[in-house]
């Protein structure tokens, strides 16, 4: 009797353990999934969806690769065609997670669409195969090179996709992980069907290539009170002349884009705005900035 009771009591305990464990594991996912969604998707729960494209879309990097399976991969043949170009790594779990949503697209699209997968893993190829066929993934996939994502302007995490439009021009970049909706709603407003959503425009001023940084007239982090219109032009100049010493091997004002939480690039900004404010130097160097 007593150990029949031992053995129930330990039956109890331990399915008490495993629930806790399933319901902390489940909120760390929707924790992990809440972080990674686009905070801007909607303004509001059950407010209306908002999609934004760029009004001046720079023209896609071409190349010329083998994918997986031998196959030519080439940017020219793509015209016409809405294209995912989303760069991953088997080792993501983000990644991981969004490999359906991919897939789903791709079926629901079918020869409108065209989804590339560039595998930014340091494993050979054929193990990045044997991912993609247990995955189910039926889109092309690439090996990615620092040479490709150079030419993307560089890629500050993974997921990165880039949307391009059916003239071969990039409209729109998403890091992290998104919703299928905001994606399906992207493809289907550059095809011209109805959508579900408020499609709005920006001047990309390095939310897609950092290289059109130097157009930007704000930047993240960055208080130009004080300034005036010709002061404020010349602040900018010296954050897109000047690089940042975090080790980014960016421009100030490239990493405050990239990256708005580094306190290096919003220290040597602020630096430069408080010298011209004084009257300070005409073309101080990084060093001379004081953060």
């Amino acid at each position: 009797m007593r150990k029949s009771f031992i053995v129930l009591i330990a039956l109890v305990v331990s399915l008490a353990v495993l629930a806790i464990e399933l319901s902390s594991a489940r909120a760390r996912h929707v924790a992990a999934s809440a972080k990674s969604q686009p905070v801007d998707a909607k303004d509001n729960a059950g407010d209306e969806m908002v999609i934004q494209f760029a009004n001046n879309p720079s023209p896609m990097p071409p190349f010329l690769v083998n994918d997986l399976d031998g196959n030519v991969i080439s940017t020219a043949g793509w015209h016409g065609k809405v294209v995912v170009l989303n760069f991953w790594a088997t080792w993501c779990p983000p990644c991981r997670e969004e490999i359906p949503e991919m897939i789903e697209l791709s079926n629901r699209y079918k020869d409108r669409l065209q989804i590339v997968g560039v595998s930014m893993d340091d494993a050979p190829p054929e193990e990045v195969r044997e991912f993609a066929k247990h995955e189910g993934i039926t889109y092309p996939i690439v090996m990615g090179s620092r040479a490709i994502s150079a030419e993307y302007g560089g890629v500050p995490a993974l997921p990165t996709s880039f949307v391009v439009n059916t003239d071969g021009r990039i409209v729109q970049k998403h890091t992290g992980l998104y919703a299928i909706e905001v994606y399906d709603n992207e493809v289907r407003s550059l095809l011209g069907m109805p959508v579900k959503a408020k499609v709005e425009t920006f001047d990309d001023t390095g939310q897609i290539f950092l290289k059109n940084a130097v157009n930007a007239t704000d930047l993240p982090g960055v208080d130009f009170k004080g300034l005036n219109a010709d002061q404020k032009r010349a602040a900018l100049k010296r954050m897109n002349s000047l690089n940042c010493t975090c080790g980014c091997k960016l421009t100030i004002a490239q990493c405050r884009i990239n990256d708005s939480s580094c306190s290096t690039s919003l220290g040597l900004a602020q630096g430069i705005v408080r010298e011209i404010r004084a009257g300070g130097p005409a073309s101080p160097t990084a060093k001379t900035i004081r953060q």
